[in-house]
């Protein structure tokens, strides 16, 4: 261990290792969260076992005879792991190029390593056998926080994996039992976080799927069978949709909220809708329904004051933003569409949303209330989202506005604790209000700070039934916590829910965002 050029090889090892694993593994492909990993986590358990072992002994001895040919059985033990995970990571996930290069890398680097290291190994190897203490100043303290910190995320991988057993997603096709056989749908916004498990749920139950894509490529992940198009001009006169499903739009928490940004948002929420209105008025026969996204951003901050559907728009631009969007869609009805402006809450699943952003944080221990937790969130679980698209295509007198949210909106503060209790973590640690608003300005009030009190009234008032109505079974169910449970729960009057709101909810109203 004595050759500049070994040390150096090491230490970029060590160094690609730590980006490939903190980069790739923990923040981009989220293998922890990933049901199809559970092989690879640990594969990879073991390889940090092996390498913090291996680390440690290198960093502070010089092994010779059974020992040194022990050492040499994990460095080749190490590379047919590593082997295998290759071959484990294009069975169970599309890698990034960015990945493939990483790997690429590591392992043109550990054969240079193995060139280096392994004569000097099988010297010592026939020397008598013996462990002489050894320091190399920075190298060994190097190896010994490396060994530190592949045995704990070995540790960490190890029991990750048994989490991803239990991420397995339920099956598809009973959230959308409520359509008719051999429905034909045309989705927008398909590859995003709601679209991918609509598409699934449809194709599960033999629905004929059309989904518009602008990258054909994100579209691997997609359940088959699914026609693709990437312009909705490839779709004749004389095709038929019973149902149009809008979810298209850049996300609005992807980035700061600056004037360009902005721009994005809208266009691609216009862009999109106002060309479906364009086809559904060319098309041969008008589909029934629209179903068209929205969120409960558009009730702006309301504190706690509870809100259903015949409540007026707020202020902000997120507001503006919904009702632009909505608007825009609501054209649709001069056409004889009914259009159902669909408007989400904060949408729970472990695989994307707002959700997956506080994974990383709360999993470590790290989490907590934002600001004073005083903040109303309205939430739904993604599995409730999907069946209530089901059930506003098939309910006529479902129209104009409809909140989707489940009938129990909680503080900010309520949400950490249950977050916390699912993850079986402390979530005490507050994230406070002023350096949000310093780094994210009014992006940070208006989506982290602002308050809605949502109530799904005109879901309820029409039958619909909410599998997960309470914040605590809902977010156990969407991070796999062992104590896990659908609570599906009786039907209940919306009127004696809420008598506040129902009495004077229209459940039809084909009107605008106000």
């Amino acid at each position: 261990m004595n050759s500049t050029l070994l040390w150096t090889l090491v230490s970029l090892q060590i160094a690609m290792g730590a980006f490939d694993t903190l980069y790739h593994h923990e923040f981009t492909e989220r293998l922890a969260w990933r049901a199809t990993a559970h092989n690879e986590l640990k594969l990879h358990a073991v390889r940090n076992a092996l390498y913090g072992a291996l680390f440690l002994t290198l960093a502070w001895s010089r092994p010779t005879g059974w020992l040194a040919t022990l050492v040499i059985l994990v460095l080749v033990t190490e590379l047919l792991i590593t082997l295998w995970d290759f071959v484990e990571e294009d069975l169970s996930r599309h890698l990034p190029a960015s990945e493939r290069v990483t790997h690429t890398l590591l392992a043109l680097n550990y054969g240079g390593i193995l060139v280096l290291l392994l004569p000097e190994l099988i010297t010592t190897a026939a020397q008598p056998t013996g462990l002489a203490p050894i320091s190399y100043g920075f190298g060994s303290l190097l190896l010994t926080g490396s060994a530190l910190a592949v045995t704990l995320f070995g540790i960490r991988d190890w029991f990750m994996s048994g989490r991803t057993e239990r991420l397995v997603q339920t099956p598809g096709a009973p959230l959308v039992a409520v359509l008719p056989p051999h429905q034909r749908l045309l989705i927008t916004g398909a590859t995003g976080f709601i679209g991918e498990r609509l598409v699934a749920a449809l194709a599960a139950g033999g629905h004929d799927v059309t989904a518009l894509v602008r990258r054909p490529e994100t579209a691997v992940k997609l359940t088959a069978p699914v026609r693709l198009i990437t312009r909705l001009d490839q779709i004749p006169n004389e095709a038929r949709y019973d149902a149009v499903i809008n979810l298209a739009g850049e996300p609005v928490a992807g980035w700061l909220w600056t004037r360009a940004y902005r721009h994005r948002l809208l266009r691609s929420r216009i862009k999109t809708t106002r060309a479906l209105v364009a086809l559904m008025q060319r098309l041969d026969t008008k589909p029934a329904v629209l179903i068209s996204g929205s969120a409960v951003g558009i009730y702006g901050e309301r504190g706690d004051e509870q809100l259903s559907e015949v409540d007026t728009r707020g202020k902000g631009f997120a507001a503006g933003l919904c009702a632009a969007w909505e608007n825009e869609a609501h054209k649709a009805a001069k056409l004889g569409v009914r259009v159902v402006r669909l408007r989400i809450g904060l949408v729970l699943g472990h695989e994307g949303g707002m959700l997956a952003r506080m994974l990383p944080a709360f999993d470590l221990g790290l989490g907590g209330p934002i600001g004073t937790g005083r903040h109303w969130m309205s939430w739904i679980t993604r599995d409730d989202l999907v069946r209530l698209i089901a059930h506003a295509i098939v309910t006529p007198d479902i129209d104009g506005a409809l909140n989707a949210t489940a009938p129990t909106p909680v503080r900010n503060s309520d949400y950490a604790r249950a977050l916390g209790r699912a993850l079986r973590r402390p979530a005490v640690l507050p994230l406070p209000a002023w350096p949000l608003r310093q780094v994210l300005g009014p992006l940070a009030d208006e989506l982290l700070l602002g308050s809605q009190r949502v109530l799904p009234v005109k879901a309820e008032v029409t039958g619909f039934v909410f599998q997960h109505r309470e914040i605590g079974p809902a977010l156990a169910q969407a991070v796999g916590s062992p104590s896990a449970a659908q609570h599906l729960h009786p039907q209940q009057n919306a009127a004696e829910a809420f008598p506040a709101c129902a009495p004077a909810l229209p459940l039809r109203g084909s009107g605008a965002a106000q």
